[in-house]
């Protein structure tokens, strides 16, 4: 049937009618060519009014409903609706796709914006968060993203005028963001008093940092900066949609239908009313406008296009209309001319010339229509409404004729009959109603089969019959006009229809999918005379059947450009057109009809039209017309790579199963064995499954691969080298076209392609992260800098890389089916082609994406298989090799003609100079001129042209050949069957490499005395190795059966081997002939041994479960092993002969006497004694230690033991071959561990004298070889790695503070909750008590009193305006380190204490400060490199922490990088270059990222380690090398390409090392690495060896080390304490062995060290005390630069009453007296109990301290000596206050109650009285100004007023009201109500200060903010100002005499704020 190919047929879309209006804006513009673009549906449209004439992008699958033009004018952006939307760069000239940018957006892209020279590109989505999204648009990449907002944003633009600015706009909002790095940062515009709060539209940015927007109310918002200076009130009288900037100025356009003209400042010019012109309507609304010179384009909300010309502005030309609002469902075509009739919701019918493409008729109707027909004669014109009715009209003149309402429900068809007479009217209420036509439409009949409702109807050509579908998929026939239902089929069957519209019925079945039921094609239409068929579907797509299709799922032609449904499509009267409409777009798609004479030329004509998706998916309905599959290939395409138990997964694995381990490790285990092993020789090749993996490299050795190892064969030497770097089966090898580079790909949950080099063998880049399951096929561009990959995943992702930066260029889905091979097309870089299962696919890289083109068969060929392609020798060529043994040979995507080349598949095909080389399953290779006309030479591969020097035997003759190379004046071959053959061009040919073929390999025997082996497999092949350096296969023999196992007699002569089918034979070694040979069991033989000695007996193990024994000499069986319960997996004698080990499937281990085979039980202690001849268990608790963690998913398969007993080898299910000191007792042994084999390992022995391993692997077919080395022999090698399945339990030390700093959990300012145990409600949220007397407004009383006394203020009151911080005392020693450098050849230091990193001037003092950051810092460093001078990167705590790097002199930020380090950043490191930037994360997994800084580009990122990470640095002369160290952790970290590779400290060589925690890292010449540890000595190592400790280096743990640069000398720092030769810093030399000490002179009783650095002659040093001090290297004087409180929180603050002085105390149990001019701290005493508060006497002569355990003492201020102390509470005192005439002192304390004490009785201090019920902790108190009254603030959110001295409890509210206090400290109370914020859930504010001028307030609270309100401030949630840097809990604060400066006091970072006034100006 013809149905089975798609038509030959075709169709172009000629022209789009309509333009989208509705829910878009600012898409219509001109581009530089004068031209119009727009889009409507999922077209993109560029129309030329001049020829009118369109073009069409066609490269979006959904609607399109973003578009920005490019600056230049030629290119568009276009965005797009659906689930995976993307982005489209486009040419408006040639339609062609520049760039894709995609995977990033979901749901939509809302707005788009070029900036100013359009390079970058930013996008906003429609996601939830309206993600905002930069791009280099060219390169496809993603430069920053950040939450837009949360709600919808309307508009977004570059700031044309200043770099990296943009604006965005939305529901109530609008942003003003700067992008550095990879920040997005927004900042909120300010409303202010300007403007109300509402929904900003479009916006236009101006110079002078001016943002002119449109708002929804019609006016005109101006901001500069942020904020609004002014509006411009009714510009529009509704919302203004869109704004355009060009170069005379402004043009806005809103939903009053006015365009309005601006000049360059926004004065108008001139307004042009739509509304009023001939064309216009009343409710047009503007959505889009663009005035370039004296022409303005306009797009309204109802899809019309005008085009005004400024001078004739009345008269606006309408060049396109379309249909609006609802949906387009009516189509019908003209019977005679060129017309087509639509209808929609909108209430139009309009009639279109599809000749002129434009509208020539309109006529609005009372009723949305539904359907539409013409009268066969032209005249009379149908609608069917959507309530039910129907209207006749003449097409002449738009006149009614008839109006017929009969049904309620809406017309969804009506036809009229062929010969004019009758109308059918169908309904959605399921009938069909007849009208007679010439009876002025008179109901005639009535048709009522359907049970729904009725959705498509066609005539007999004689008007007789009607059939109909219903939406039950029901197809039913009536006779007409009377409407009776026909049942018999015989009557129907002679019918022949005039029109064919049903979508149900015999000649059309094959427009459905094969197995859907579904009601997804709306209309059909056919076409009788071109045998074609037209339908529309849901999906919108149009598609081109064969007429009739028949049978299901046929072949078809699809074409796209409508978004969602097409709801209606129908073919012109003369079949020129099709005529498709769109429901949701409105749109209406006339296409043009090519049929198959024309399709050649117009192939050429229209090259977008081989843009992939207009090309059909062939449907696979049928294959009976392509060629069967070849078996080899079906195979393949069968094969599996997926593993239940991916490597990637193991780290995993193994946390989740520690729990159950923690109990089963407490033995303290053996150290790993002394021996190693090295892989020495691995026989085979991956052929089976794999092509063109073989190659020579530049000096003429070969590289290929087999299981996870890539191989480089020396054929000179017949020696191999290995890359190692890869965990499991590599799948694919490329080589560089220099020879020396190779790319191979691997299996993997994220698979990886390493590229690596065949000289070093050492790792180049590494790429991962866009694939999965594994990658099948890579290949390198021409000039090597890009490679191509394909993945195994379902879509078979195929990516581009640009691989020495690791960087993904372009990505895109390849195809369902598999695809072999990707080829770069070698003369343009950005082409390349697929070729796989029925698939030839060119591609072009567009951006981020790559588009790809069928290759077109036409009437050449069938789509046939491809398993390999080349390029030729111009761009255009290419050729193909088929399944078929065709190679096809293109031009561009057209196929030119096929040459049959081989009998079955072409598997390899390969490019010479002046010619081709192809190989394929015939085994033959042939050569070919450059055009393939002829062959010019064939070889077969056949064993009698073997030459001499072979290293094996051919199995076959002509095996399939699955690889070919040339070079070096040979051709090199890979065979299916493993073998590597290297063919002279003479013929001979010689075999070098071979292994098993396909099928598992599993038996493995040694020689008992000769370097020999032998194996036995699946493949039915026993094979005998030479494992001396000959390295070949000896012997082959076939056997009628696979085998599993195998095993030498003792004495060599025999070879016993077990087969598959239950027998087992013994052959002859030498000859390999049999010798005998028995079948007794029906399953697997598992296992065969010879008892030692004289190899008297045979034991053979089946998995029937049973073990036979025979007599070797009389060949009979003497005994059987009964008693085992499952399958018998391993066999060992004793030495005597007479006992049997037998471990079994179900994990028993089971003893049998021999010969008779009777079942002991022996005692495991007792097995041990006995002396075993080989040892190949796995069971028992001699080998309980070779069990993994994770042996629940894996099993070890295999065990062998030395002859020597000490080392047992172990394989298993996931490749890795390891290595276990015997025995292996207690679980989790440790060992070393070899990767090679990639899944299975089956089978491991040793060779009679232990000098080397053998291994199997199970489908990798490998057979490997390792040479042993002894513990003596000490070359250490990067592949030995040492390890266990756990971390080591010694723990790593204790030190309490390096505790503290692992447990810490870093509290986010954002989270914070309050620090005093406060309940109650909230002042803000309690009712308002009525005050007893509420005054009348005007009142005869004397004038309230002032609030507060105002003292020490001159006259003038003049409002504080801000506060600019001035002062920090306090640095963050506690938990960083590494956090204080010199800067400016040391007159400056940089520190950081609470989110503030501080520049503090050595010599005065002074302060400037980095206040970026919006949460603490937790490290800091400083660029090192001459070219980035004073560069500093800080990190900061947060959920989605920032690392800022900045100026440390002007304080601009360079750049930001948003990282994805959870919790907070703790380490940051700059490389030798300073370009890069190393960051590790406080994450659970602790991650390790590097950073390209001044882009913003993550370069790589991974998992540090489990436990805590304290510093990771980068080796001072490397960009690529940097080591971590943590909690027992020290990593030696390798960045290639875009990965990161890490080796543990290997600790082994130093006896009884053991694994500490380390603190500190520091850098030797020569690769010396050292690390400060917790027990203070330091390791030093080489490379990633210990190799010596520095014992005892100091005597407490080593927090800090620093590398001098200039000269190699190490600082390090410790906790010490103090003594005469020891110091807590010590300077060494550069091997760290001499060292000099230096002791800090602070009088602590032990110094802790957490900062080093050292500058000239100085060395700086930062303590655990927060000092920081600057030791002389010479003279070792100590001078202390800065001093903080130790620990927080500081509570008490209490500043002079006339100096420049305060006084602060803390929890670290010290007060401290701080002179603000000197920027210094005075005196410090220490109490020796925490503080909790402070307070200065009126005349500042004395001092009360309040402490935390209830005691309170009184100093004098001139001899700091004690007056008096008193402790009458046992709790905290929270409060102490000295009435303002000196006499009393109340003190409050946590016990509820304050406390009076009269001074004036001397310092006996005894209580006078105290002010009882308190209902809850006192926190504040202030006495009045007459020192009469006192107010108390409590804990539960209450202010209470007390009598002093009494105590008595004022309740009178306007008694109160009339005090004047003499400070305010309150919280509470209605004068200070607004201080309370709406986001205060958890977090309250903790501390006030009324200023000493009485009229403005500060706050501190939990969030870390300092507030400053006006006083009093009683509305809720008053204005303010708020100021950032401290830590969360701000505890204190306080106005300095004069109002001179503000302090504030931290809680959690113990850091005093100093902030400077800024007075208004009178």
């Amino acid at each position: 049937m013809a149905a089975r190919s798609a038509p030959s047929c075709h169709l172009r879309l000629e022209w789009v009618y309509g333009y989208r209006g509705h829910q878009c804006r600012n898409n219509l513009y001109y581009t530089a060519a004068k031209e119009i673009v727009y889009f409507v549906a999922g077209v993109g449209v560029v129309y030329s009014p001049r020829e009118h004439r369109q073009k069409f992008y066609r490269g979006h699958s959904d609607d399109i409903i973003s578009l920005a033009l490019h600056p230049e004018r030629v290119l568009v952006a276009t965005g797009q609706v659906g689930k995976e939307p993307y982005i489209c760069v486009w040419d408006s000239y040639t339609v062609q796709t520049i760039s894709i940018l995609k995977d990033v957006h979901t749901h939509g892209i809302a707005c788009l914006a070029f900036d100013l020279d359009g390079q970058r590109l930013v996008s906003v989505g429609l996601d939830s968060k309206n993600a905002v999204c930069v791009w280099d648009w060219k390169r496809g990449k993603m430069l920053s993203m950040a939450p837009g907002h949360t709600d919808r944003i309307f508009d977004i633009s570059w700031d044309l005028y200043q770099p990296n600015k943009l604006v965005s706009c939305g529901v109530k909002h609008i942003k003003f963001w700067s992008l550095c790095g990879n920040a997005l940062t927004p900042k909120r515009g300010v409303f202010g008093k300007t403007g109300d709060l509402q929904t900003i539209l479009c916006l236009a940015c101006a110079r002078d940092e001016l943002t002119y927007s449109g708002a929804l109310n019609g006016d005109i918002y101006v901001w500069k900066g942020i904020n609004l200076i002014r509006t411009i009130q009714g510009a529009h009288t509704a919302g203004i949609f869109s704004m355009n900037a060009c170069e005379e100025g402004f043009a806005t356009g809103g939903r009053d239908g006015c365009i309005r003209l601006w000049d360059l400042t926004f004065k108008p010019i001139t307004v042009i009313d739509l509304r009023e012109t001939d064309q216009g309507y009343k409710g047009l609304s503007v959505r889009s406008v663009c005035w370039r010179g004296d022409h303005i384009l306009v797009g309204t909300q109802d899809s019309e296009i005008f085009e005004i010309v400024v001078q004739e502005r009345n008269k606006p030309f309408l060049i396109m209309q379309g249909h609006c609002e609802g949906e387009l469902w009516a189509l019908a075509i003209h019977p005679t001319k060129p017309l087509a009739v639509t209808g929609s919701d909108d209430r139009s019918v309009r009639i279109w010339s599809l000749v002129d493409h434009a509208l020539i008729a309109r006529c609005n109707m009372e009723e949305p229509i539904r359907c539409a027909a013409v009268n066969a004669d032209g005249i009379h014109l149908a609608l069917g409404m959507k309530d039910g009715s129907f209207t006749v009209l003449r097409v002449r003149d738009m006149t009614e004729v008839v109006h017929v309402k009969d049904r309620k429900e809406a017309i969804h068809e009506l036809k009229y009959s062929p010969d004019g007479t009758y109308l059918a009217v169908g309904c959605n209420d399921s009938s069909v109603d007849i009208y007679g036509v010439a009876q002025r439409y008179k109901k005639v009949g009535e048709c009522v089969g359907s049970l729904s409702f009725i959705t498509h109807l066609d005539w007999s050509s004689d008007s007789r019959y009607l059939q109909t579908n219903d939406g039950n998929g029901k197809r039913l026939f009536y006779r007409m006009p009377g409407g009776k239902e026909v049942t018999s089929t015989e009557e129907i069957k002679g019918v022949h229809w005039a029109s064919w519209t049903c979508v149900s019925g015999l000649e059309v079945n094959g427009i459905w999918p094969k197995y859907s039921d579904i009601n997804d094609i709306n209309s059909v239409d056919g076409n009788y005379i071109g045998q074609v068929l037209v339908t529309a579907d849901d999906y919108g797509i149009v598609k081109l059947f064969r007429y009739p299709c028949l049978r299901k799922g046929a072949k078809f032609r699809k074409y796209i450009g409508h978004s969602a449904h097409v709801t209606n499509v129908r073919w012109s009267h003369d079949y020129q057109w099709v005529i498709s409409i769109g429901g949701a777009d409105h749109s209406v798609f006339q296409w043009k009809f090519i049929p198959e004479r024309k399709l050649k030329d117009a192939l050429h004509i229209a090259p977008q039209e081989s843009l992939a998706d207009s090309n059909s998916d062939e449907s696979d309905s049928d294959l009976s017309d392509v060629p069967e599959l070849d078996s080899e290939i079906e195979q393949e395409t069968q094969l599996t790579y997926c593993r239940q138990v991916y490597k990637e997964d193991l780290p995993q694995l193994k946390e989740q199963c520690k729990e159950k381990q923690k109990s089963a490790t407490s033995k303290r285990r053996e150290r790993p064995p002394g021996n190693s092993i090295r892989l020495h020789f691995v026989h085979g090749y991956r052929g089976y499954d794999c092509r063109s993996n073989l190659f020579y490299t530049q000096i003429g050795e070969i590289v290929y691969h087999v299981a996870a190892v890539g191989v480089i064969y020396n054929r000179q030497q017949n020696t191999q080298r290995f890359y190692l770097g890869h965990d499991d089966d590599i799948l694919c090898l490329a080589i560089h076209p220099l020879k020396d580079y190779v790319a191979t790909g691997q299996v993997g949950r994220d698979p990886s392609i390493h590229i690596w080099d065949t000289e070093t063998i050492k790792p180049l880049s590494i790429l991962k992260g866009c694939h999965q399951y594994g990658i099948c096929a890579v290949d390198f561009s021409a000039d090597g800098k890009r490679l191509a990959s394909v993945g195994i995943d379902d879509s078979h992702t195929i990516v581009l890389w640009d691989w020495k930066k690791g960087e993904k260029l372009s990505i895109a889905r390849g195809s369902k089916d598999k695809i072999f091979v990707v080829k770069m097309n070698p003369y343009v870089p950005d082409k390349l082609i697929t070729a796989g299962i029925k698939h030839m696919k060119f591609w072009r890289r567009a951006g981020g994406g790559l588009i790809g083109r069928k290759g077109y068969i036409g009437t050449l060929g069938k789509s046939d298989t491809m398993m390999c392609a080349v390029y030729g020798w111009t761009e255009e060529m290419a050729f193909s090799g088929t399944s078929t043994g065709d190679v096809c040979i293109w031009r561009d995507v057209f196929l030119v003609k096929t040459v049959k080349a081989h009998d079955g598949p072409v598997f390899s095909m390969h490019a010479l100079e002046k010619g081709f080389v192809t190989g394929g399953k015939d085994g033959v290779v042939a050569l070919w001129d450059d055009s393939f006309e002829r062959c010019l030479k064939t070889y077969a591969i056949k064993r009698a042209a073997l030459a001499p020097g072979s290293k094996g035997l051919l199995l076959e003759d002509n095996p399939s050949i699955r690889a070919i190379s040339l070079g070096h004046g040979h051709i090199l071959v890979g065979t299916k069957n493993g073998e590597i053959l290297e063919v002279d061009k003479s013929g001979p040919i010689t075999l070098l490499v071979q292994g098993h073929m396909e099928g598992e390999v599993w038996g493995l025997a040694t020689h008992p005395y000769l370097p020999i082996c032998a194996t036995v497999s699946d493949d039915k092949t026993l094979r005998i190795w030479d494992l001396s350096p000959s390295h070949c296969m000896l012997a082959v023999r076939k056997l009628k059966k696979g085998g599993r196992c195998c095993c030498f007699s003792p004495d060599g002569k025999a070879l016993a081997v077990g087969l598959n089918d239950g027998s087992f034979l013994m052959a002859n070694a030498d000859t390999l002939e049999d010798l005998v040979s028995f079948h007794h069991r029906k399953d697997i033989i598992s296992d065969i041994r010879f008892s030692p000695g004289s190899g008297k007996y045979l034991a053979v193990a089946s998995h029937d479960s049973f073990i036979d024994i025979y007599n070797v000499m009389s060949s009979k069986r003497v005994g059987v092993c009964k008693g085992a319960t499952s399958y018998i997996t391993h066999i060992d004698w004793d030495i005597r002969g007479k006992l049997l080990q037998v471990n079994t499937g179900a994990k028993e281990q089971l003893f049998f006497e021999a010969p008779r085979g009777k079942k002991q039980t022996i005692p495991s202690m007792e097995v041990e004694k006995i002396a075993w001849a080989s040892w190949t268990s796995v069971l028992g608790l001699c080998c309980e230690g070779i069990w993994p963690v994770i042996g629940e998913v894996t099993d070890v398969t295999a065990s062998c033991l030395t002859s020597d007993k000490m080392v047992l080898a172990t394989g298993d299910d996931l490749g890795f071959v390891k290595l276990f000191r015997y025995p292996t007792k207690g679980k989790f042994g440790k060992f070393k561990r070899y990767v090679a084999h990639s899944t299975h390992v089956t089978n491991v022995r040793w060779t009679y004298d232990d000098s080397m391993l053998v291994t199997l692997g199970g489908t990798d077919m490998s057979l490997m070889v390792w040479t042993n080395e002894m513990e003596g022999y000490r070359e250490k090698r990067p592949c030995d790695s040492e390890e266990s399945d756990i971390d080591s339990e010694e723990d790593g030390g204790y030190d309490s503070d390096v505790t503290r700093e692992n447990e810490i959990s870093y509290t986010i300012r954002a989270l914070s909750t309050n620090i005093r145990p406060m309940f109650g409600i909230k002042p803000h949220l309690q009712q308002k008590e009525p005050s007893i007397d509420e005054r009348p407004p005007v009142s005869r009383a004397p004038p309230q009193p002032e609030k507060l006394q105002t003292n020490n203020v001159g006259k003038k009151k003049r409002p504080i305006e801000d506060l600019v911080l001035e002062l920090v005392f306090g640095y963050r020693g506690r938990d960083c380190r590494n956090n204080v450098h010199y800067l400016n050849d040391g007159d400056d230091i940089i520190y950081h204490t609470a989110s503030i990193g501080i520049l503090h001037n050595v010599a005065t003092g002074s302060q400037s400060f980095y206040q970026e950051h919006n949460d603490d810092i937790l490290c800091l460093t400083v660029n090192q490199h001459p070219k980035f001078i004073n560069i500093v990167a800080t990190g900061q705590v947060a959920t989605a922490p920032s690392i800022h790097i900045w100026d440390a002199v002007n304080k601009q930020t360079l750049s930001i990088l948003r990282c994805y380090h959870s919790k907070g950043v703790c380490s940051v490191s700059f490389s030798a270059t300073g370009k890069l930037l190393l960051s590790v994360g406080l994450d659970p997994e602790h991650t390790v990222t590097i950073w390209r800084w001044q882009e913003g580009a993550k370069i790589a990122s991974r998992a540090g380690h489990n436990q805590r990470i304290f510093v990771a640095e980068f080796r001072p002369d490397s960009d690529t090398q940097f080591v971590s160290v943590g909690v027992k952790h020290v990593k030696f970290w390798t960045l290639v390409g875009r990965a990161l590779l890490s080796k543990k400290g290997l600790l082994s060589t130093l006896q009884d090392a053991r694994m500490q925690t380390m603190l500190a890292v520091a850098f030797g010449a020569n690769n010396l690495t050292f690390t400060g540890t917790i027990s203070g000595d330091v390791c030093v190592w080489k490379d990633h060896i210990l190799c010596r400790i520095v014992a005892r280096a100091h005597n407490g743990p080593v927090f800090a080390m620093y590398t001098t640069l200039r000269d190699g000398l190490i600082v390090t720092g410790g906790k010490e304490r103090p003594s005469k030769e020891g110091g807590a810093v010590k300077l060494w030399d550069q091997e760290l062995r001499r060292c000099r000490a230096f002791r800090l002179e602070t009088g602590q009783v032990t110094d802790c060290v957490r900062s080093v650095c050292r500058g000239k002659g100085k060395i700086l040093v930062g303590t655990r005390n927060a000092e920081i001090i600057e030791v002389g290297e010479k003279n070792a004087a100590c001078n202390i630069l800065v001093n903080g409180h130790v620990d927080g929180p500081i509570w008490g603050l209490a500043t002079h009453p006339s100096r420049d002085f305060f006084l602060s105390a803390a929890e670290d149990g010290t007060v401290r007296l701080w002179d603000i001019a000197d920027k210094k701290m005075l005196n410090k005493v220490n109490l020796g109990h925490a503080a909790r508060t402070v307070c200065y006497s009126p005349e500042g002569d004395m001092v009360a301290i309040g402490m935390k355990n209830g005691e309170f003492i009184i100093l004098l201020v001139s001899s700091l000596k004690i007056w008096g102390k008193k402790r009458d509470r046992r709790c905290a005192i929270h409060d102490i206050r000295f009435s303002p005439d000196s006499r009393y002192l109340a003190v409050g304390s946590s016990e509820n109650s304050v406390d009076f004490y009269d001074l004036t009785l001397g310092p006996t201090l005894n209580r006078i009285s105290y002010c009882k019920d308190i209902p809850s902790f006192v926190i504040q108190m202030d006495f009045s100004a007459d020192g009469r009254y006192l107010q108390v603030s409590s804990g539960c959110y209450k202010r209470h007023v007390y009598e002093v001295p009494s105590g008595k409890h004022l309740m009178d509210h306007a008694a109160i009201d009339r005090i004047t206090w003499a400070t305010w400290t309150s919280i509470l109370g209605e004068e200070v109500m607004g201080i309370w914020s709406r986001h205060a859930e958890k977090a309250d504010v903790n501390c006030a200060c009324v200023s000493h001028s009485g009229i403005s307030l500060v706050t501190g609270d939990d969030f870390g903010m300092v507030k400053l309100f006006d006083f009093p401030c009683p509305e809720k949630f008053a204005k303010h100002k708020r100021f950032l840097g401290h830590s969360p809990h701000v505890t204190n604060i306080r106005f300095t005499s004069g109002d001179r400066h503000v302090v504030s006091a931290g809680g959690d970072d113990c850091s005093l704020f100093v902030w400077k006034c800024v007075h208004m100006p009178h």
